[in-house]
């Protein structure tokens, strides 16, 4: 068993005669897992986004009112159904989940890219804190950044939509592990990007439009059925189908496939994340 330890430099009280000094420092033993030093770190994450709050969290719900009151006042879908389903209850577990993807993506992607940018970058990596610490901590911060914009979206949404939980499980499922497979793919966004435009790139060119086209605001049945082939290798759309299964009972694809490939995702996810961390890949000059 490997166990780590700080080793602190001599301080004026330690050049005090033996019989003068009170008692000198000692090394602190950290185990296996450096508790404190994760726990510090994933307070720093989310403190980051709370002090924002009206940026990172209110921000993103004003934003899904205005795509939910279009797509059911402004087109007509307000009478519209998808099954037996409403529209609108259609709709609103597919929003949530977006808003919690694109904001998970966005704290570790830019908490990274700023600390790179910035120069401080090296206050992560200098403390006594592993790959796998490194990569829990800043992660953890954007699944709680993303569930704190779900459940706030979910209960402004529910004042003017009738919300039901048909599978609370199958929502918990889905809200954490599309939350950490958007934070792990953050991270690696993060590391890989050197300049604010390429961070751009990666939002325009594959987070938006594998959002939008994962069956947010339609059912993939009413697509061609070549259509609905493509749409089942994207990952994104188990995530929203999963998670809207929870609150309607329904799903156009077998929840059970969904779940696996959203494991297998996140376990990908968090072994390239590791590696690039460990490596020091565009971190460590």
């Amino acid at each position: 068993m490997v166990r780590r330890s700080v080793h602190y430099p001599l301080t004026i009280m330690q050049t005090i005669p033996t019989g003068v000094q009170a008692a000198a420092p000692k090394v602190r033993s950290l185990g296996i897992i450096n508790w404190r030093g994760l726990w510090t770190l994933y307070l720093k994450e989310v403190q980051r986004f709370v002090k924002v709050f009206t940026q990172t969290v209110a921000a993103p719900v004003v934003t899904t009112l205005l795509f939910f009151t279009i797509f059911t006042v402004a087109l007509g879908g307000a009478g519209r159904v998808v099954g037996d389903t409403s529209f609108a209850v259609f709709l609103a577990p597919g929003l949530i989940m977006m808003v919690m993807m694109q904001n998970a993506f966005a704290n570790t992607s830019s908490s990274i890219m700023i600390s790179k940018i910035q120069g401080n970058i090296v206050d992560v990596l200098m403390p006594p804190l592993s790959a796998g610490e490194l990569v829990v901590a800043f992660a953890a911060g954007g699944v709680t950044r993303g569930l704190m914009v779900g459940v706030t979206t979910g209960a402004v949404l529910a004042l003017v939509v009738p919300i039901t939980l048909y599978s609370l499980w199958l929502i918990l499922f889905h809200a954490v592990a599309a939350s950490l497979l958007l934070s792990l793919l953050g991270i690696l966004a993060g590391i890989w990007a050197d300049r604010f435009d390429h961070m751009s790139a990666i939002t325009n060119f594959v987070i938006m439009p594998f959002s939008f086209l994962s069956g947010t605001f339609y059912s993939i049945q009413r697509l061609p059925e070549f259509w609905q082939v493509v749409a089942l290798f994207n990952p994104f759309f188990y995530m929203i189908d999963g998670f809207r299964a929870g609150f309607i009972g329904s799903a156009d694809s077998s929840v059970t496939v969904g779940i696996f490939v959203m494991l297998g995702a996140n376990l990908l996810l968090l072994a390239a994340s590791y590696r690039l961390l460990a490596s020091g890949y565009k971190l460590k000059a």
